[in-house]
């Protein structure tokens, strides 16, 4: 794993350089040695591995969940631990597993640049907050190195891309995270470069707080993450990207709780449920905000979760007499499609399996009758 990684003994506790331990084990320590909480990977994906049977249960959310404490691996990067017992167990037990870190806990920025073969989106969306003028050819330009390389040429800047000073990786789909080191007094925020919400460039995403990223050396079906180049530590974060980050949103005023503001999408969703007056629309309404907000954030935002709690709230209020079952119905689809278009399959089983359990416990108000 060490000669993987392209990594000497050296770098890594005594305890990797055991014979017979499994990468996947060996990542998850390398990664804890160096301070960063790590969660188990489904076998052969990115993502995160399964909740438990309990956790799973319509309306369940990661809040008040006992099983992190447990030491279960229930919801995703918010079971992110350095505890090496816990490591030896989760990774010991199924050495198929992946490694994810959880980036927030980690002190980590990284920057994920995509390569996507994508049509070019509106000029505005590029380089959001920066104009671009119509005579501007934009002949070429296709893909986040392009928009990266273009913001950090403005700046004066090297593109974090071509930044031999700090750990980069390279991504199964051609794509790169950069990875940088971020004073921990920050809570840098996540965000998706091909969604609605904030970003610092087209194809360009942020792995902050309420994300993680995939750790160095693990593979999936997709193939390998693979370090580049000669740095494998995270160097701090740039000056000029730190500015960038915040004119762009990517960091909530100090000691002021980040806003969640009802993207306009969502907003017209709980206008359709029926204005977004009565106390069931404003508490749909709030549920159907947490949704929309995971555009911004395309993995480890919760998202099946948070549209679970929606869906089972709306059968519940359906059930009892509060709320129209056509407008719930389309309020939730409004807000998952805004959050992840393209993904209609999935966010519509989840919507249909929430209310059909929700509507089995009519909520009034004051709680399930």
């Amino acid at each position: 794993m060490t000669d993987e990684l392209g990594l000497s003994r050296s770098d890594l506790p005594d305890a990797l350089a055991r014979r017979g331990v499994a990468r996947s084990l060996a990542i998850a320590r390398w990664c804890a040695g160096r301070g960063w909480p790590v969660h188990p990977l489904a076998p052969g994906r990115k993502t995160p591995a399964g909740n438990c049977p309990a956790c799973r249960d319509p309306g369940h959310t990661h809040q008040g969940c006992r099983c992190p404490a447990e030491g279960r691996w229930c919801h995703g990067f918010r079971s992110a631990t350095l505890d090496f017992a816990r490591i030896e167990q989760w990774w010991g037990a199924n050495p198929r597993f992946g490694v994810g870190i959880s980036c927030g806990p980690a002190g980590l920025v990284v920057v994920d640049v995509d390569a996507h073969a994508r049509h070019l989106p509106d000029r505005q969306r590029l380089l959001p907050g920066i104009a671009i003028s119509d005579t501007v050819d934009l002949t070429g330009l296709a893909n986040g190195f392009h928009t990266l390389g273009v913001l950090a040429a403005l700046r004066g800047a090297t593109s974090p891309a071509q930044d031999e000073t700090t750990l980069r990786v390279r991504t199964p789909s051609g794509g790169l995270h950069v990875w940088y080191r971020a004073p921990r007094r920050h809570r840098w925020q996540s965000s998706a470069g091909s969604g609605a919400g904030r970003a610092l460039a087209w194809q360009v995403d942020i792995r902050a707080h309420g994300g993680y990223i995939v750790a160095p050396g693990t593979v999936t079906e997709a193939g390998a993450y693979e370090p580049v180049g000669q740095a494998r530590d995270p160097a701090p974060l740039p000056d000029w990207l730190a500015r960038e980050l915040e004119r762009t949103g990517h960091l909530p005023p100090a000691h002021v709780p980040a806003p969640r503001p009802v993207p306009p999408r969502a907003r017209q969703a709980v206008l359709a449920a029926g204005g977004g007056h009565s106390p069931a629309e404003r508490a749909l309404g709030a549920l159907l905000a947490e949704v929309a907000a995971c555009a911004s954030v395309p993995q480890g935002a919760g998202f099946t979760e948070k549209l679970n709690r929606a869906a089972y709230t709306a059968g519940g209020l359906v059930a009892a007499g509060l709320l129209g079952e056509e407008a719930a119905l389309a309020a939730l689809t409004r807000a998952a499609a805004h959050a992840r278009p393209g993904q209609k399959r999935r966010y519509s089983a989840v919507i249909r399996g929430g209310m059909n359990a929700g509507r089995s416990r009519p909520l009034s108000l004051g709680g399930r009758s």
